[in-house]
């Protein structure tokens, strides 16, 4: 059983920076994708960015590319998202993922099978 636990969120001003943290417990995940998905209030989660088995490889959503950052250590067992430039839009809740299969890159929520509590990230204008 793996465990995922985000920290990192909190309040910040449109243009500012925040990193999130996922530390993953339990079962090892090196040999699996970590993604980052979010909520924003009224609406569907989504794909904000996925970080390869290999840490060699990354995938991120459109709305972000460029202002975010995501990296895992070389251990494969902490992720971190990077956030700068944020915006009013950005507000949401974040959510860390492992996905279930190995060695594969997706953005899909449906191929991941273990996810944190969320931590909420709430920038102002």
């Amino acid at each position: 059983q793996v465990q995922l636990a985000e920290s990192g969120g909190g309040l910040v001003q449109d243009g500012g920076s925040l990193r999130l943290s996922c530390a993953a417990s339990g079962r090892s995940v090196s040999n699996y994708a970590l993604g980052w998905f979010r909520r924003a209030p009224g609406k569907e989660r989504e794909f904000v960015a996925v970080v390869s088995w290999s840490v060699q490889d990354t995938d991120y959503a459109d709305s972000v590319r460029g202002r975010f950052t995501i990296s895992r250590d070389y251990a494969g067992n902490t992720m971190y998202l990077q956030m700068n430039i944020l915006k009013p839009e950005d507000t949401a809740v974040y959510y860390c993922a492992k996905d279930r299969a190995p060695e594969r890159l997706s953005r899909y929520s449906v191929n991941y099978d273990a996810w944190g509590q969320g931590t909420q990230v709430t920038v102002s204008s």
